[in-house]
């Protein structure tokens, strides 16, 4: 009897040792302690804002081109007596390139030898005017004799009709050189204008500058042969001021109602990272682009470009400034959004949520509902519930939302000062011993059946 006692017990003992190292094992490998992921509330500045993306761009740009067909033969030089390239600063009526010029002034030579002919056309036509004026002064004064003598013994009727008829003829030959003057001016004239066009034309061959400004792009090389028809061939592209630059910034349809001229606007661009430049909404062009069914304006931004620093077609970073708050609190709007499960809300607080006055909702709808972040163009104030952490748990605070930026909301609460720790979440941490085992090695099924 004694045997079988002594037995049991130990059995029993060696089942409580199993038991006991089975929960150690156990709490080894599941032992977890869960805290909250906690964030201050702040005090500060809140800027609510919209990003797009754009483009540096000058401000006036001159696109030079050529009038006429022709062989670039050499470059002008800019301000500094270095041959005309990109950036070259150049002043107006400054030489950029120089065309092959001989077509054209053989022509121009042409139409000056015509204008030289027809102005000595014009001459010998004067002078056989006077000529036939003197010839009609002649035929009048015998037409005028023969008048008075009439047909007569002393004059015969043929030479009366010969007088007549002299004189009739030179009248009309007047008329005749008077025509001829007028078309020797006509001829005068078209050779001028054909002059003039023959000149202009190879005045063309010499590309000027219009402006004083900046060559921000040159798109011929010596020997390149242009050719003007339709269109004017692009030859030079000139900024005329680079220290005022635009930004041209594509913004949808659905946030152009946000923007107005005179707003400000910050940017940055990859060139200077960590460095913020500053700008003004100048327009909003109404000429709207659609890509892939979505509809954009281009909005046009003036920025200064005193340092020069900003090159065209730089791209950049843009932010709206929409709204802004000073001396604010704020909270990250996780804090918002994060309700807490039953167990972790202090126990004095749990009654009050579960009270018939919350409503019929359950709690959890009840702070979904109450939890909504508020958009930037609602002037309407919102509420919302944050869990300021104390010890183990967590208890309520209503809070009046604001602006919001995306990450942070402005608040505003009773009891809510700056500093205040509230939770964002809850944070799951290992509390037994590292687990040693090799990650590859292969697994049993279950705990079970483990011996």
């Amino acid at each position: 009897m004694k045997s079988l006692i002594k037995r049991v017990v130990l059995v029993l003992i060696i089942l409580g040792l199993v038991g006991t190292a089975a929960a150690a094992y156990f709490w080894r490998d599941n032992g977890q302690s869960i805290s909250f992921r906690t964030a201050p509330v702040t005090q500060g500045e809140l800027i609510v804002s919209l990003r797009a993306t754009g483009t540096v761009e000058p401000e006036e740009v001159i696109n030079v081109g050529a009038q006429v067909a022709g062989q670039i033969l050499s470059f002008g030089k800019d301000t500094q007596g270095k041959t005309v390239d990109y950036g070259s600063t150049i002043e107006a009526e400054t030489v950029l390139a120089k065309i092959d010029d001989s077509l054209f002034a053989t022509q121009a030579a042409e139409a000056s030898a015509q204008l030289q002919s027809a102005q000595a056309s014009l001459q010998r036509s004067v002078a056989e005017l006077e000529q036939t004026k003197a010839k009609f002064y002649q035929a009048d004064r015998d037409w005028q004799r023969a008048q008075k003598l009439g047909s007569s013994d002393a004059l015969s009727q043929s030479s009366y009709d010969a007088y007549k008829s002299g004189y009739e003829t030179a009248k009309a030959t007047i008329a005749v050189g008077e025509a001829a003057i007028l078309q020797a001016k006509a001829s005068v004239a078209q050779a001028e204008a054909s002059l003039q066009r023959a000149q202009r034309n190879l005045s063309y061959c010499t590309i000027k500058s219009p402006v004083k400004g900046v060559i921000i792009d040159r798109r011929v090389n010596i020997g390149q042969t242009v050719v003007a028809s339709l269109n004017a061939p692009s030859l030079f592209l000139i900024a005329k001021d680079l220290k005022r630059m635009q930004v041209w910034v594509a913004v949808n349809e659905a946030d152009i109602g946000k923007i107005h001229p005179g707003q400000p606007v910050t940017f940055a661009v990859d060139s200077f990272p960590g460095e913020i430049f500053h700008g003004e909404v100048g327009k909003v062009r109404l000429n709207a682009s659609m890509t892939q069914n979505v509809v954009t304006y281009t909005v046009e931004i003036i920025t200064d470009n005193s340092s020069g620093r900003l090159l065209p077609y730089l791209t950049a970073n843009m932010q709206f400034t929409l709204d802004r708050r000073s001396n604010v609190l704020r909270v990250p709007n996780a804090a918002l959004r994060w309700i807490p499960s039953d167990e972790r809300i202090a126990p004095e607080y749990r009654k009050t949520l579960e009270s018939p006055e919350a409503g019929k909702k359950s709690r959890g709808e009840d702070q979904r509902l109450m939890s909504r972040t508020r958009k930037p163009e609602d002037e309407s104030s919102n509420l919302g519930t944050v869990w300021v952490v104390e010890g183990e748990y967590v208890r309520p605070l209503r809070v009046n939302m604001g602006l919001t930026d995306g990450t942070m909301t402005e608040v505003e609460g009773e009891g809510l000062t700056a500093g205040i720790q509230i939770a964002t979440g809850v944070r799951t941490q290992a509390t037994g011993p590292a687990d040693t085992t090799n990650p590859f090695a292969p697994k049993l099924p279950s705990r079970q059946g483990r011996t």
